[in-house]
């Protein structure tokens, strides 16, 4: 819901958006660059979810290099567990920026106790990403 929240808004805003599931994603595709925006949300103790986890898994290992990548990072998670709150789009937002990859804003943490739905933070992010995008 939160992938489909953002590509309307960047449609919306003269935009093409895309919706990949990560277990489609390939290190191939992000490599020919462009600009993207990871949704992740938090599984067990602190892992990238089932589905993004040969991709997580993929970048670690081939090591590409991301310079022509911009992208955002919008994480879910729930605060009741501090100790790895959001930590599947902090990981994929370490890896890509230590791949060469430009970070646009800040990384967008949703916390599932904060009593705001994830798609409703995520169309009041995407408006400041937008913005910062384009500059």
């Amino acid at each position: 819901m939160v992938a489909d929240e953002l590509a309307g808004h960047i449609e919306d805003a003269g935009g093409e958006a895309r919706i990949v599931r990560m277990e489609k994603a390939s290190v191939a595709k992000l490599q020919e660059g462009g600009t993207w925006i990871i949704c992740s949300s938090t599984y067990g103790t602190g892992d990238v979810p089932d589905n993004g986890q040969a991709f997580y898994k993929a970048l670690l290992e081939e090591r590409p290099d991301l310079s022509a990548v911009r992208y955002g990072v919008f994480a879910l998670g729930d605060s009741v567990y501090p100790n790895t709150f959001c930590f599947g789009g902090k990981k994929f937002d370490a890896a890509l920026s230590e791949l060469g990859a430009k970070r646009i804003g800040d990384l967008q943490e949703h916390d599932a106790r904060g009593g705001i739905y994830p798609e409703d933070a995520a169309a009041e992010w995407i408006e400041g990403w937008l913005e910062s995008a384009q500059s």
